[in-house]
């Protein structure tokens, strides 16, 4: 049970930082390969929130989540936004994105070189075991119980977002047919701005609790996830957002699992594995037949 705890633990994570890939891929059909930086950006927003102006964690998570947000917007239209009359715009943005990204990498490791950071102690309080959360046999420590929290309140507000407010009706029109929603009156160019907002603002998210989770905190912090978050949105169906929160769940599952029964070494090649047999039964992910074209 301690290991299905730990496993939730890390699938949130993943499963945030799908959900913005999925979200792009959902109006633009494209994959934003700049997401990772963004997800490492935000992580050292936060770290300096906290440890130069002195602002609570609590406080520096949602400012982190905004200068993310903020970027995403300026990525979109810088390395989208000009190409999207393209005929090749999908291969072109990947392309200008993957270059966008390695701007972001490199003023990282200007701005903060090449060491890996941390958050000071007391970020978050001290651990007390009697306040610890002991289901089954399993003990949820704090910094557990709060980063699954935020995650879960995350995909439920995008959940709502997309579904029950009037830009998430927008969104899903553009993800429908882009020409379609311009002729029923629908600002396109202001819907993806916005779509790239939150997708970064998620990101944001899942990368400054990557940074608490681990704590630490690195130019290339955002490479092995970017990985794993491209396998989550395929394995769930692209452009699937229920399918992107299942498989980034059972990722993290997968990992701790065979890391405590078969070791660190193993993690990565029986994870990935699994992927693959999941995409060889069901070659459009788990929900894909049902969910495309989902944003």
């Amino acid at each position: 049970m301690q290991q299905v705890i730990n496993g939730l633990f890390l699938g949130s994570i993943y499963a945030l930082f799908a959900l913005g890939y999925t979200l792009v891929f959902g109006v633009l059909d494209i994959l934003n390969l700049a997401h990772a930086a963004v997800f490492m950006l935000a992580s050292f927003a936060a770290l300096v929130l906290v440890t130069r102006l002195h602002l609570p964690i609590l406080l520096a998570l949602p400012l982190a989540m905004l200068f993310a947000g903020l970027l995403g917007m300026v990525l979109e239209r810088v390395a989208f936004r000009p190409l999207r009359a393209r005929g090749d715009s999908n291969v072109a943005g990947l392309i200008s994105s993957l270059a966008v990204a390695t701007v972001f990498e490199a003023v990282a490791l200007e701005v903060w070189g090449p060491n890996v950071e941390r958050f000071p102690f007391g970020t978050l309080p001290a651990e007390d075991p009697a306040h610890q959360l002991h289901l089954l046999g399993a003990v949820i420590s704090r910094l557990q119980l709060t980063i699954m929290g935020v995650a879960v309140v995350l995909v439920l507000l995008l959940t709502y977002l997309v579904r029950r407010t009037r830009l998430g009706r927008e969104v899903r029109a553009v993800a429908e047919s882009p020409r379609a929603a311009r002729v029923l009156g629908v600002d396109v160019d202001r819907v993806i701005a916005a779509s790239f907002f939150i997708s970064s603002a998620l990101g944001g998210a899942a990368g400054v609790l990557y940074g608490l989770a681990f704590n630490s905190i690195s130019p290339d912090m955002g490479r092995s996830v970017e990985l794993k978050g491209l396998a989550v949105i395929i394995v769930g169906g692209m452009g699937s957002m229920p399918g992107a929160v299942i498989a980034g769940f059972a990722l993290g599952l997968t990992e701790v699992l065979v890391v405590a029964h078969l070791g660190g070494s193993y993690r990565d090649a029986v994870s990935f594995a699994g992927l693959f047999l999941i995409l060889v039964l069901r070659p459009r992910g788990l929900l894909g037949a049902a969910s495309l074209r989902e944003a």
